[in-house]
């Protein structure tokens, strides 16, 4: 069979590789002048950065991590955030860490108790801010989200689904791994290589945009995995779908050592940026140098890139129509990945929907090792 896949990022890559080893002719054609998507990284002063903003692989899924170590081995890595108000860092997510800083809590009991005194009493949160003022009370709220969420998404949280900020557990102890997954590392590599190596097995086309040659394509494939962004495939039918998007301010410093830290959050309002990444404590990497990203959110306009979708309650009816569409129309298409599911993935569940899709397409084509049930997490 012939097949095309329109993105060379994560989702495209992994159904790239494993159609081309089921021994189907595969072309990937990718708009940007580089493979990886969002996840693009690149090695500066013996250092790699993250292009797009920081990635950390995390999972609990064994079929995923099986997979992802295919092609990479992971370093470990512990993930952990600091957020800075004022002239003091507080830990995030929030722990007994943060609540110690800000309260002088040092146990789970005390922890617990205060959480539970300043608790809003709201049986069934609609939105960000009332899950956030049911689970961690105004103060917390005030302070680390709520500013932090205006700049990010250049919405209130009361504008949001809870789901956005659910991601992130409160722990009664002094845990302040961000991730709570039974695996964390980053590729020893960098994203590059190792989506890289997911390609090998089928030729890659850059700077080449689907819709120049929409008609020959479909001419020419048998099937076509289109990992793009779903209001733009059906030409705006029902309106555009919102974005938002970044701007990354990048700063080598002839120092070691810049800020001790991998991301410090800024969620004072009087910052313009969100976040600063120092990528070298991603991967302890060694250098007399350092660089540094500063994270500005900023508008989607379709000369740039589309980063998250927003899902607020329009946002969705419109995202419903497009999906509905998608299902109807001819047999040759397949959409799948962060841009065509209109939805936040995490890496994990990027591979994830791409097994899943591949089983469902024919479960025959997944590796043995990789034989996804029909309860697979998504």
């Amino acid at each position: 069979m012939k097949i095309l896949i329109v993105g060379a990022g994560l989702y495209g890559a992994t159904v790239a590789r494993l159609l081309s080893d089921a021994g189907h002719d595969v072309l990937v054609i990718e708009r940007r002048d580089h493979t990886a998507g969002n996840c693009y990284s690149y090695n500066l002063h013996g250092i790699e950065v993250h292009r797009y903003g920081p990635h950390i692989f995390h999972t609990s899924i064994d079929q995923v991590w099986r997979f992802a170590n295919r092609y990479a081995s992971f370093l470990g890595y512990h993930h952990s955030v600091k957020s800075k108000l004022g002239d003091r860092l507080y830990s995030i997510p929030i722990n007994l860490n943060t609540m110690k800083d800000l309260w002088g809590i040092t146990t789970p009991d005390e922890a617990k108790a205060k959480l539970n005194e300043a608790r809003v009493h709201i049986p069934e949160p609609a939105n960000m801010e009332e899950w956030a003022l049911s689970k961690i009370g105004e103060q917390l709220y005030e302070l680390f989200v709520k500013p932090y969420t205006i700049k990010q998404w250049n919405k209130h949280p009361r504008e949001l689904p809870p789901f956005i900020l659910k991601r992130l557990p409160v722990r009664f102890s002094f845990n302040d791994s961000y991730f709570d997954d039974k695996w964390t590392g980053i590729p020893e590599h960098g994203y590059t290589a190792w989506i890289d190596a997911m390609l090998e097995a089928a030729p890659v086309e850059l700077e080449t945009d689907f819709f120049d040659r929409r008609e020959e394509y479909e001419r020419r494939f048998d099937k076509i995995f289109y990992t793009g962004r779903l209001d733009r495939f059906f030409d705006y039918r029902y309106g555009p779908l919102e974005y938002r998007s970044l701007r990354f301010e990048v700063v080598t410093h002839d120092i070691e050592d810049y800020q001790g830290a991998s991301i410090i959050n800024y969620p004072e309002l009087k910052y313009e940026f969100t976040r600063k990444i120092e990528h070298k404590h991603l991967t302890k990497a060694r250098s007399d140098k350092t660089v540094v990203t500063t994270e500005y959110p900023q508008n989607w306009t379709p000369e740039k890139t589309p980063f998250y979708p927003v899902n607020t309650d329009e946002n969705n009816r419109i995202g419903a129509k497009y999906k509905a569409l998608a299902e109807r129309i001819s047999s040759k298409y397949i959409f799948g990945g962060r841009l065509a599911d209109y939805k936040y993935y995490d890496m994990d569940k990027t591979i994830s929907a791409a097994l899943n899709q591949i089983r469902r397409l024919d479960g025959s084509l997944l590796p043995r090792e990789l034989k996804v049930p029909e309860s697979a997490p998504m």
